[in-house]
């Protein structure tokens, strides 16, 4: 008996659809391939900043520790600054920095609520939206010159804490419209239109519905600004900071030491500059904890905020 062998055809089609199958294994592979490498790229971007703050923490660590004391903290410059401590500083960083965004913090959040809510948009927006973005990124020294000749001459405040302040706070002032709008921009509409169907007025809802839900996004601006105010020197050099008093700040009006200022007096004015190398070293780092200590504040109220409103 004889078996006759027998061929079997393929189907239509199965050709073409083992090409397509291929094909889209293709691009999977390809598109997860360049999301790899995105990533990776970005990994190594984060690597490379956070390798290069350790640095340079690491070396004002390492050369500003020994000048840490009670008494450098606590204890007012003597001998020409080359002895004593910067209690003075530390004292006129903190008032320069919480006055700027005492300043900063109702203007900006005032015109951002403008902006975003009441605003109708048109070329008069944009420009102001142009000129807001373009003065965040003005340099410091630009609006120390405008505090000299505006508020120091002009308006008679001379060298002084207020006058500080009014600078500073205009400094801080586009940081704090840009993060402010965007907070505002990521309150869901359905906040808004629920407010209103129960009967609330534009601006209840405003001020009882979406400020609330978005006060932890105002706070990062807050942070943000506070962080540029505390570490700037060219915008107070003029305006707030003196070379040297061992006096208290007494009124708004009075003069004040700052810890950028006095970084930068003791680098490069001062009578022994290498005598005072540990000392430039230290007040570095009491700055950074300064402003490291103030934006922990921040980021916790931040979070205290986002949890009590359910975000």
């Amino acid at each position: 008996m004889t078996v006759q062998a027998t061929t079997i055809a393929p189907m239509p089609g199965s050709t073409a659809a083992s090409g397509s199958l291929s094909r889209t294994s293709g691009r999977d592979l390809r598109r997860k391939t360049s999301q790899w490498v995105a990533f990776m790229l970005l990994r190594g971007a984060i690597l490379l900043v956070a390798a290069a703050l350790a640095i340079i923490v690491g070396f004002l660590v390492k050369n500003g520790i020994s000048a840490i004391s009670w008494n450098f903290l606590f204890d007012v410059p003597r001998n020409y600054m080359t002895e004593g401590g910067v209690w003075p500083c530390i004292v006129g960083t903190l008032l320069l920095s919480l006055g700027a965004m005492a300043v900063a913090l109702p203007l900006g959040v005032a015109s951002a609520i403008y902006l975003h809510e009441y605003a109708k948009p048109g070329t008069f927006m944009r420009i102001i939206r142009l000129g807001v973005n373009n003065l965040a990124g003005v340099p410091s020294v630009v609006f120390g010159l405008f505090g000299l000749g505006l508020f120091v001459t002009a308006m008679g405040l001379g060298v002084s804490l207020i006058a500080g302040w009014l600078t500073l706070g205009v400094l801080c002032l586009p940081v704090v419209i840009g993060t402010t709008e965007e907070a505002l921009r990521s309150v869901p509409n359905t906040y808004r239109e629920a407010s209103l169907a129960l009967g609330g007025t534009k601006w209840q809802t405003i001020w009882r519905v979406v400020l609330p839900s978005a006060l932890p996004g105002i706070l990062t601006g807050s942070i943000l600004g506070i962080s540029r105010a505390a570490g700037e020197t060219a915008a107070i050099m003029f305006t707030a900071a003196v070379f040297y008093t061992p006096k208290m700040p007494n009124s708004i009006f009075s003069d004040v030491m700052a810890l950028p200022y006095h970084i930068y007096v003791l680098a490069t004015a001062g009578t022994e500059i290498e005598k005072t190398r540990p000392i430039q070293f230290g007040t570095a780092l009491v700055l950074i904890a300064l402003v490291l200590g103030m934006n922990i504040f921040a980021i916790g109220l931040r979070a205290w905020l986002q949890k009590r409103h359910g975000k």
